[in-house]
């Protein structure tokens, strides 16, 4: 929609549909009523006020010829004028006074100054003191008559009415595009809200699509593939379930015939197999059932940290303790995403420093140990499945490479990431964040 523009105006541009649906709408409604209040005020308002200011000019310019001629009644003058043109003229035997600082933002003002400059006459006024007149002075000899001129007389009141009119149906109408936007845009919003959390590996209800036909036709298409993915994964957890029961019967047996061979040796050596063999599988099980079932709950992620640490019963674990912060995901998954992270640390270091900290919409966990650390051009690989880096760390028999790989995809399925850096304490530094 907006690919020709700069990247300036894209920047100012809103981000969210519903805002660009309501842009759309009233922008075209704005300009057109700032064009038609435009028009009105040049062509109908100020010529109508320039007009009725003229006559108001030329009427006082030929009330003081009137008032100038010495056969003229000038009581019955200033009657007249008071009367049939609605002006309260006293005449006042003073100096004008100055002229007031001019008003350039006032209409009215800068028209009646441009007909009174017109007429040559030395004047003086102030349209501010009173809410219905003008208190309009003009020189004449050692003096000066002073006008009070209705304001009626040099505006038209109609503008006021015009502005009523003008502004209540665009308001109107952009309110029932508001309502309609909002309408429109909810069914999007939800679709994309279930995505947000399937995506999550959370468990989603029923999903009833709802809004324009485009819109229940993505929401009924979004239901069917999550239901085929979860059918899937039913499927590859029981057949998992099943392999790892025919697997575990073999081993069984070989265990029990163990009892029966008379050389230790033999006996150690394949002993250690079938344990290696118990928990290769066991991994491999854990890394494929992640967050098979486990529901959304809302914890405290304080109180779980401190929990982990007090199985591990060592002293050489802390934790800066924080106020309580309630985070919502699956809690056991969570727990087994630390304690793979602590029990990397615990092999290949002594002490570690775990921290808390939650900044604007994330929440920060800070793990460091003091062992001998990962190389930076390791830190992507460490978190494929089945990575082993080189021996400098101590490579375990019994390890296959998916610890880092599980806790990376439980931290990625609550819409989080993981950064490793180097401590403070010389060792392997593992951020994790999480939306809050």
């Amino acid at each position: 929609m907006f690919s020709g523009l700069s990247k300036e105006i894209k920047n100012l541009l809103p981000k969210q549909l519903f805002y660009r649906a309501l842009l759309i709408v009233a922008l075209p409604v704005i300009i057109l009523q700032i064009t038609i209040s435009i028009v009105f005020f040049d062509s109908l308002w100020i010529k109508t006020n320039k007009g009725m200011t003229s006559a108001l000019v030329s009427e006082i310019k030929t009330f003081i010829n009137a008032y100038d001629n010495d056969q003229t009644n000038k009581d019955f003058i200033l009657i007249l004028f008071k009367d049939d043109l609605n002006l309260n003229i006293e005449f006042k035997n003073k100096t004008l006074p100055k002229k007031l600082k001019e008003r350039w933002y006032s209409p009215i003002d800068r028209s009646l100054r441009r007909e009174l400059k017109s007429k040559n006459l030395d004047f003086s006024f102030n349209s501010t003191t009173y809410k219905k007149f003008i208190d309009l002075k003009i020189g004449y000899k050692n003096g000066y008559f002073q006008f009070f001129v209705p304001r009626n007389r040099l505006a038209a009141e109609s503008a006021r009415v015009f502005a009523l009119w003008i502004t209540l149906p665009a308001i109107l109408v952009i309110g029932l595009a508001i309502i309609f936007l909002k309408n429109q845009t909810r069914p999007i919003t939800k679709l994309a809200q279930a995505s947000e959390r399937f995506g999550r590996g959370e468990d989603i209800e029923e999903f009833r699509p709802s809004g324009a036909l485009e819109i229940r036709k993505a929401g009924y298409e979004f239901d069917k593939m999550r239901k085929r993915i979860q059918k899937h994964l039913n499927q590859r957890s029981e057949m998992l379930s099943g392999i790892s029961h025919d697997l575990r019967t073999p081993l069984t047996r070989i265990k029990l015939q163990l009892a029966f061979i008379e050389n230790q040796d033999i006996v150690k050596k394949i002993s250690d197999d079938v344990d290696e063999m118990e928990k290769m599988l066991n991994e491999y099980l854990q890394f494929s059932s992640t967050g098979a079932n486990e529901k959304t709950t809302r914890f405290d992620i304080n109180e779980l940290i401190q929990n982990i640490i007090k199985k591990y019963n060592n002293s050489n674990i802390s934790f800066e303790n924080t106020p309580n912060i309630y985070f919502s995901g699956r809690k056991n998954l969570i727990r087994r995403s630390l304690n793979n992270f602590i029990d990397n640390s615990l092999k290949y270091g002594k002490k570690i420093n775990i921290s808390i900290k939650k900044i604007k919409k994330n929440l920060f966990i800070y793990l460091e140990d003091d062992g001998p650390g990962i190389p930076k051009d390791e830190h992507e690989n460490v978190f494929k499945p089945f990575y082993k880096i080189d021996k400098s760390r101590g490579e375990s028999r019994s390890s296959v490479g998916l610890g880092l790989s599980i806790s990376s995809d439980i931290i990625k399925s609550h819409g989080g990431n993981i950064e490793l850096d180097k401590s403070e304490l010389g060792g392997l530094l593992v951020k994790i964040s999480l939306p809050f």
